[in-house]
């Protein structure tokens, strides 16, 4: 098999009639209010529809498409309709504000957008692209795609023809193209369908709901691949809604969960019920649960919730998913040796002892260490260079191993915020922030969040006539939510007089704080938790 394609027509001929994607009914939603469920031959008849409109229309390799489309399962069909064609499509984060999408836009140059409703208006008042709509209305055969801007390569789609732009945030203030390719959504296929221990995945039997967005590789790329690989159903609703959570995995007989770190925390804190464990869930698969709470989780609802490492540019992940799984430490599992390569190295990229904190370098095995990573980064060969020191590929965070060989994170050494799975650069939040007349100096750190695994934390130094109150911190929260998107803000703000620096002015954010001190117990941190949510709220 050379594309995404191929494997979905394989799986039609072993499992045709089964399910592959589920949309749970949810009223109110502005898309499938009743929700819908396409198998593995209805998806291939749609993809099969759309690809050869947009090849009669002249789209084939060389070109990318933004997908506006939201959790809509028309994003799997548009996707893979263009993987057909060796098409590469950039996928939209509609919370992006007008200058973060004009920048993905521009940056990514794409040729055009597949959007909904709502989100056709962020595309085309930033990007002159023409924008073809898509709605419950809109159907595969009539489907009319614009005519391609140029001819395409004369190339024939093939396990390196790029696939997905994927952007990611890094240490600058700008987010990073990450090229996906064929061969890239295969290896981290094979290596989900692999794992086995808690992570056994059954041939055409298991059903994964996954409250993630396709605008991520975990529910646009990686599970996808796997579940053409094993004959799965996804079941992918438009986000995380507590309240109905049980009743929503009940209606779609969910055998498995994708989680984040907000979700387990916000479901223990339900009064117990009889739902608790009378679920059919086998597994849970995430990131951040915090292990104080992973063990208690695990009783209370009699589910292995398995706690794995990965990111974009790796594709593959580390879980720790066999016996004795070590819930009670932040474990995320052992190097493979048939698929993922990993060890902890110092500043000068010398491999530490056991037990000794580093940074986690991985590779492919074999003779290429590159292969199944992502391809590189969009016209930024010396970030992919510098990423790739050694033959290895350094990740940013800080992890120790243990004498038996599990790996456990220890801190990110990225200046990089983990929330609710979104990664933040703080770079890009301090440059939001200092164009705010009240602010005179910053720093972004990440700190300890119980819901969401770390939230966005500023220390400002007040402009001269400025104080550090309350009222100037909900000023720079309003200035900056016209900068960037909400869940970029900051959740916490505290005043200082000044930062520390070192001799040449550059900040050190380590002197922050003492270590094993909790900047949120500052008495003079400001919690904005709360008006942070109210501004996304008024956004959705």
């Amino acid at each position: 098999m050379q594309s995404l394609y191929d494997a979905l027509s394989r799986i039609v001929s072993e499992h045709g009639n089964r399910p592959f994607l589920c949309v749970p009914p949810r009223a109110g939603r502005p898309y499938l209010p009743e929700g819908t469920e396409i198998s593995f031959a209805g998806m291939l008849g749609a993809v099969d529809t759309l690809a050869e409109a947009w090849a009669k229309a002249g789209w084939g390799p060389g070109h990318r498409v933004a997908l506006a489309l939201d959790n809509h399962p028309a994003h799997v069909m548009h996707f893979l309709a263009l993987n057909r064609l060796g098409v590469s499509q950039v996928p939209v984060n509609p919370y992006y504000l007008r200058h973060e999408m004009a920048y993905l836009l521009d940056h990514s140059e794409v040729d055009a957008a597949v959007s909904l409703p709502w989100n056709r208006d962020k595309i085309t008042d930033v990007a002159d692209i023409p924008v073809v709509g898509w709605d419950d209305a809109s159907t595969p055969t009539g489907f009319v795609p614009p005519v391609a801007p140029r001819a395409a390569l004369d190339h024939v789609p093939d396990l390196h023809t790029e696939i997905a732009l994927i952007y990611t945030s890094g240490t600058t203030s700008r987010p990073k193209g990450a090229i996906i390719d064929n061969d890239y959504a295969f290896a981290v296929g094979r290596v989900y369908a692999e794992h086995g221990g808690a992570l056994t995945v059954r041939d055409g039997m298991e059903r994964i709901f996954i409250p993630l967005p396709y605008f991520h590789v975990n529910a646009g790329i990686n599970t996808i691949a796997m579940a053409l690989l094993k004959g799965v159903c996804l079941i992918v609703p438009d986000r995380f809604h507590a309240e109905t959570w049980w009743d929503d995995l009940a209606a779609t007989r969910a055998t498995a969960i994708h989680y984040l770190g907000i979700i387990p925390p916000v479901l223990m804190k339900a009064p117990p019920s009889a739902r608790d464990r009378s679920h059919g869930l086998r597994y849970g698969l995430g990131a951040g649960l915090d292990p104080a709470i992973h063990r208690a989780f695990e009783e209370r609802f009699n589910l292995p919730m398995v706690e794995v490492w990965g990111m974009t540019e790796t594709g593959r992940f580390l879980a720790d998913c066999h016996a004795p799984r070590q819930i009670d430490t932040r474990a995320f599992g052992r190097p493979l040796p048939d698929h993922l390569l990993a060890k902890v190295v110092d500043d000068q990229g010398a491999e530490v002892p056991r037990g000794v904190a580093g940074e986690l370098v991985v590779r492919a095995p074999g003779p290429d260490p590159r292969q199944g990573f992502f391809k590189g980064y969009l016209k930024n060969d010396q970030a992919t260079e510098e990423a790739w020191r050694d033959g290895w590929f350094h990740t940013g965070d800080v992890v120790m191993q243990t004498e038996d060989g599990m790996l456990m994170f220890v801190e990110r050494a990225k200046n990089i915020i983990r929330r609710s799975g979104e990664n933040i650069s703080a770079a890009e939040v301090e440059n939001a922030l200092i164009d705010c007349p009240a602010v005179g100096a910053v720093a972004v750190i990440a700190v300890p969040d119980a819901m969401r695994d770390e939230e966005v934390f500023a220390a400002i130094v007040p402009a001269q006539g400025h104080t550090g109150d309350l009222a100037t911190a909900e000023a720079v929260l309003d200035f900056a939510r016209e900068k960037i998107a909400y869940y970029k803000l900051p959740g916490w703000i505290v005043f200082r007089d000044a930062l520390p620096v070192t001799g040449t002015q550059k900040v050190q954010k380590h002197r922050l704080y003492p270590d094993g001190v909790d900047p949120c117990a500052d008495p003079a941190a400001i919690d904005l938790r709360e008006a942070k949510a109210n501004i996304r709220k008024a956004r959705t």
